[in-house]
């Protein structure tokens, strides 16, 4: 009886260890690799973060539409810091009237501006306004600027459009032409028009040999 034992105990052991090998084999030739990227691609949608948001209106649109109201509220964000109202006193950061226009990191009744923004060169212009509200420390590394930025760009219009009416008042751009409705069509259909006029004496000709 204990003979009859063992020796099943033996094959049911053996066997164990045949499915075992077999499960590890079997592992090595059937193992899935983790695909580089998951899911599946849709053609003509970009995966997220791919790409980013389709672009809005540009800057000079913006402006010749912005709204001077709004930019006044804006403002409030700035007011804490700047004053700007002619005559008026600096703060932690200069006074801001008639400051469309004039020269970057100068004059200011003595402001003392960091050596990044006085070394930046060139003036206030409405591009350099934008790219300075949109973040200060990437326009002029260095800045002693704190203020994060504006992340909207209606918002950076207004405020820019508004500060443009405190001593400054220089005319704002007109709005980008916006592009010709089936321009690209009518110009393909332009070159294959081209394209068919310049085959066709060729054509005639192999005609008449």
């Amino acid at each position: 009886m204990g003979d009859r034992f063992n020796t099943a105990a033996g094959w049911a052991l053996f066997a164990g260890i045949i499915a075992l090998g077999g499960a590890i084999v079997s592992s090595k030739f059937f193992h899935e690799e983790r695909p580089e990227k998951m899911g599946y691609a849709i053609e003509g949608v970009e995966a997220e973060g791919e790409g980013g948001a389709a672009s809005g209106p540009g800057l000079n649109t913006l402006l010749a539409s912005a709204d001077v109201a709004a930019g006044e509220k804006v403002f409030a964000k700035c007011a804490a810091c700047h004053t700007v109202n002619q005559g008026g006193a600096n703060g932690i950061g200069p006074n801001l009237y008639a400051t469309v226009g004039e020269p970057i990191g100068q004059g200011k009744g003595g402001f003392a501006f960091s050596d990044a923004l006085k070394s930046k060169g060139g003036n206030w212009t409405f591009e350099n306004l934008d790219h300075w509200l949109t973040s200060p420390r990437e326009f002029a590394p260095g800045t002693k600027m704190t203020f994060a930025g504006l992340g909207n760009p209606a918002d950076r219009a207004n405020l820019i459009a508004w500060l443009n009416t405190q001593g400054s008042n220089l005319p704002l751009p007109a709005a980008d032409a916006a592009p010709a409705a089936g321009g690209d069509n009518a110009a393909a259909e332009g070159g294959n028009a081209a394209a068919n006029a310049a085959e066709a004496p060729a054509a005639n000709a192999a005609a008449s040999e």
